[in-house]
């Protein structure tokens, strides 16, 4: 029965269910949310085409001429995809880039507030495992609360030192730039 899935528990007005999955030789209790921001629905594939035709790498500079014939159905693609992304911000985050002429925009307006590493939340990430305790967690637990913020020190730690070597004027070497992500490594 390696890999079955059946369901256990669900209640007509519930926004979870428990099911269990077998694996060889023991059961695995999992609870799904449908209301979670990461909740896949079945019909969600790795092979599912989101837009048609797929891209091609034709147009992809970006924004078509405004006289051009492609740009209303293009304007009409960003402005659907503005409204996807608006719809998965909060309020207040949402109205910082209502006005955003197109999806790139927001895109990149997001990635410049929220995705760029900094040395305050390296710092307050150091600063959580510091004094980071088991405490009344169990073993599991406690480590997986230990891993995720390993797993977030290490990508920041990355990036700053990308960010720190593309800063540079001019671009260090290949040489250079290999020294300084093996000193930030160690």
């Amino acid at each position: 029965m390696t890999g079955e899935t059946s369901n256990i528990n669900s209640g007509s007005n519930t926004t979870n269910v428990t099911t269990a999955v077998v694996h060889s030789n023991h059961v695995t209790a999992t609870t799904v949310d449908f209301n979670h921001p990461d909740y896949l629905h079945p019909s969600d594939s790795p092979g599912m085409n989101l837009i048609s035709p797929v891209f091609d790498g034709r147009g992809f500079p970006g924004i078509p001429d405004l006289t051009s014939l492609d740009f209303p159905q293009w304007s009409y693609c960003s402005d659907m995809v503005i409204s996807w992304l608006l719809n998965t911000l909060s309020k207040d985050i949402g109205d910082s880039v209502i006005y955003s002429t197109t999806a790139k925009e927001l895109w990149e307006n997001l990635e410049q507030r929220f995705g760029k590493s900094n040395g305050t939340k390296l710092f307050h990430l150091e600063k959580e495992l510091n004094i980071l305790i088991q405490g009344n967690s169990d073993i599991s637990g406690y480590f997986t609360k230990m891993k995720r913020i390993w797993a977030e020190l290490d990508s920041l730690n990355a990036d700053i030192a990308r960010s720190n070597i593309l800063m540079m004027k001019p671009l260090p070497g290949m040489d250079v730039a290999y020294s300084l992500l093996l000193q930030d490594e160690n």
